[in-house]
């Protein structure tokens, strides 16, 4: 006789589950994965590694401790491979002078903002409101008048018609870009744009394109193709262009006005995430946008709170529309606790204190850039990371020796390695932030050790003119 269908299984097991006969219903699914088709079993690879070998350990030790589940068996696996490569990442406790935060502004530190944040919210306190906790989304219980009220001054700080609030600028990001582009559009990313964008694109109903970095005529290009495909009876693609106004890796500024001339020639909209940006360029820290007059060329900007502010969250500043949707269908925002009012005023305090403080501490900010940069005149050049902002790099090719050079400096300073894949394999490098608090000495005897640090490392040939052995970050 033939083999029975799969309309077939799917009778008897709707049949048992009428039964409610629970062991019937758990057999009739395994014999339905057999009608429906061949099976597949998870093969595991023998773990010859220390985690797993201290797993097994464990075991002979505790026979009556469980034994691991085949997740954690395949888990504990990719753990030890990233380990075996080098790559494996551990949270640390920093506690050497700050080259890493990315506290710009020193707003972390400030004792007058920690002033100002607690008078706020003991006035709230005062006022009856409940500051610890949210207690649910903004379209549940999580919406207050405070948060509708601070928004508004978000809007008009950074000369928006609207501005909404979340969580951070991860969510924010991923809400945006999983949310905004509909079936058809086009978005176009730079390569170096932040993962959170990325993500976001992946659940996205539209199409993606990655552009070379900063490339004004790589992006003109590639919209030029997209358009050239586009077939005369369809609807017209919405082109969505997405960048940073400052890179957190590479510490490069976007040529904002080049990618809104392209945007603008194809009626596409231009989104720019501020992150890097806010605090640091523009009138009272505005952003880069403002800074070059682009305000009515973006479609939105995205600007973060944990970075220069010293506090939390992120808001995205654009048209009114925007902000309807986004409260319709942005996930992030839709079905996650909001931010308390605690959060809520120590955003308002710092953005006040922004407004007074943005320009003294940006003044210090350029002059410490330029001691900073005088001194890396003294490395090879092709160690050196052509930046204009906060964020410096100096390149040690190769993620032992970048990490070896970041371990001795550690011992003082709070620097750390970026390795590959990260950024491109040959382009490791200790990423440097000079923040408003830091100070020229601290510069100096930073760069003191860095220079120091890299001929201590191993050394290796090929040899230099001189006949001596040449370290392998100074030959790259």
């Amino acid at each position: 006789s033939s083999p029975p269908s799969q309309n077939d299984g799917s009778k008897v097991f709707l049949k048992m589950l009428r039964a409610r006969d629970s062991r019937a219903i758990l057999r009739a699914r395994f014999n339905l994965a057999e009608i429906s088709g061949p099976k597949r079993s998870l093969k595991l690879k023998p773990i010859p590694t220390a985690g797993a070998l201290g797993m097994q350990q464990m075991q002979r030790e505790n026979p009556s401790s469980p034994r691991p589940c085949r997740l954690e068996l395949a888990l504990q696996q990719l753990v030890e491979r990233r380990r075996d490569r080098g790559l494996l990442r551990k949270l640390t406790v920093n506690q050497g002078i700050d080259f890493c935060s990315n506290d710009y502004l020193g707003f972390s530190k400030s004792k007058e903002l920690k002033e100002q944040v607690e008078a706020e919210v003991a006035r709230l306190s005062q006022d009856g409101c409940s500051v610890i906790g949210s207690t649910g989304s903004r379209l549940l219980s999580g919406n207050s008048a405070y948060s509708e009220s601070l928004e508004g001054e978000l809007a008009r700080f950074h000369g928006a018609e609207a501005a909404l609030i979340f969580n951070s600028g991860f969510d924010l990001n991923m809400g945006l870009f999983a949310s905004v582009p509909q079936p058809g559009d086009v978005v176009f990313y730079d390569e170096l744009i932040h993962q959170s964008v990325r993500e976001g694109l992946k659940l996205s109903r539209g199409s993606s394109r990655q552009f070379r970095h900063n490339d004004v005529e790589a992006l003109r290009e590639a919209i030029a193709q997209c358009l050239a495909e586009h077939r005369p009876s369809q609807k017209a693609p919405n082109i969505i262009v997405a960048v940073e106004s400052v890179y957190s890796m590479d510490g490069h500024l976007a040529p904002l006005r080049d990618f809104c001339e392209v945007v603008n020639s194809c009626g596409g909209s231009l989104i720019v995430d501020e992150a890097h940006g806010t605090g640091i360029y523009g009138a009272e820290g505005r952003g880069l946008v403002s800074e070059l007059g682009l305000e009515s060329e973006v479609f939105c900007r995205i600007h973060t709170f944990g970075k220069a502010l010293g506090t939390h969250g992120a808001v995205v500043v654009g048209p009114a529309v925007l902000r309807e949707y986004l409260i319709n269908y942005a996930w992030s925002l839709v079905y996650s606790t909001s931010l308390p009012l605690h959060s809520l005023a120590a955003i308002r305090c710092a953005y006040a204190f922004l407004s007074k403080e943005a320009e003294a501490r940006q003044e210090i900010l350029r002059k410490l850039i330029q001691t900073f940069q005088s001194r890396l005149a003294r490395l090879p050049a092709e160690m050196v990371l052509d930046s204009p902002s906060p964020i410096q790099g100096i390149i040690v090719p190769g993620n032992v020796e970048c990490v070896q050079v970041a371990t001795i400096l550690r011992q003082r300073f709070d620097v750390l390695p970026i390795r590959s894949p990260t950024v491109p394999a040959g382009k490791e490098r200790l990423r440097i932030i000079l923040h408003a608090h830091n100070t020229e000495e601290e510069i100096n005897a930073l760069m003191d050790a860095v220079e120091a640090a890299i001929h201590t490392i191993k050394e290796v040939k090929p040899q230099g003119a001189d006949g001596a052995s040449v370290p392998k970050v100074a030959r790259l």
